[in-house]
């Protein structure tokens, strides 16, 4: 069994630049392929900051950081992937973008190579297909903020070979992560049960329940999360939880899955949650619930 010592992440956002990080950070030599120069600079900018903050925490030392840059390379070539050991996808969630990368990729990585998708709800049947390395292709879904949430979900298709599988529990548990097995279905366990808890939230809100803020706040103490479903909401982005719903209403057909109208109203008028500074909150200055969202 070959052992995994390079590492290639396909995209530099949120969660790519994240990926990348924990494993650079994890003594892997990592290629980190985007799309443009500008998409790296920025995601080169993330893992610099995210870096930065570790250290001004006391969470890293100085020389630790600027081995993990170290170990970092950056590139708009596909090809330069092409001899990692192991090649993680973390781009847009669209099946033809996935599978045109993986199509490519399959004809020049090594035979030994596992093909790793980050997809939040599609299949990994989908894009396994696409390739001739079925058996060596699984889910290694991260939560945000990869460098900080523990939890990955290892996900096994019916073809994905138990070696495969043993290999990336391995090496989820090696980035310091503590990983879950999952079925490969359309949201896998966590997104599962927590796409349909958002979107209840939203519903409940739109039926008059109560307010964003009281919903929230009935959330946080009532149950004892972290955090409410609205402040959650904004904090994946109501574009990214739009798109996922629909991903798995298509897979399952199921209602409590199916975006609510008022969800699908935010997203069209830009108010996408923290990133976009306005969602169910305003970020303008100390978030502030949203009152008039027309109701």
């Amino acid at each position: 069994m070959t052992e995994i010592e390079t590492v290639g992440v396909l995209g530099c956002g949120l969660m790519g630049s994240g990926i990348a990080q924990v494993s650079a950070a994890a003594g892997y030599r990592t290629i980190v392929r985007e799309v443009s120069d500008a998409l790296l600079a920025n995601g080169r900018k993330k893992i610099d900051g995210s870096l930065g903050k570790a250290v001004d925490r006391g969470k890293l030392t100085p020389e630790d950081r600027h081995a993990t840059l170290g170990r970092l390379t950056f590139t708009t070539r596909l090809a330069d992937v092409a001899g990692c050991d192991i090649v993680i996808e973390a781009v847009t969630e669209d099946l033809d973008v996935k599978n045109d990368l993986w199509r490519e990729l399959d004809g020049s990585c090594a035979p030994h190579a596992i093909f790793a998708s980050n997809t939040s709800s599609l299949t990994i049947a989908e894009m396994a297909a696409a390739t001739e390395r079925a058996d060596r292709f699984v889910g290694l879904h991260f939560f945000n903020p990869v460098p900080i949430m523990k939890l990955v979900e290892v996900v096994r298709t019916v073809t994905t070979s138990r070696a495969t599988f043993e290999r990336a529990m391995a090496f989820a548990r090696r980035l310091g992560k503590d990983p879950i097995a999952a079925k490969d279905n359309s949201g896998f366990i966590v997104n599962l049960l927590l796409v349909p808890y958002l979107l209840d939230a939203v519903r409940a809100l739109e039926h008059g329940v109560g307010s964003v803020a009281d919903i929230d706040k009935g959330m946080v103490l009532g149950t004892g999360y972290p955090m409410g479903p609205f402040t959650l909401l904004d904090f994946v982005g109501l574009d990214t939880t739009y798109k996922i719903a629909e991903i798995m209403f298509g897979e399952y057909r199921e209602a409590r899955y199916a975006p609510p109208p008022l969800l699908k109203r935010m997203v069209l008028a830009g108010m996408l949650g923290k990133k976009s500074g306005k969602g169910f909150y305003d970020y303008a200055s100390t978030p502030l619930a949203v009152t008039d969202l027309g109701l």
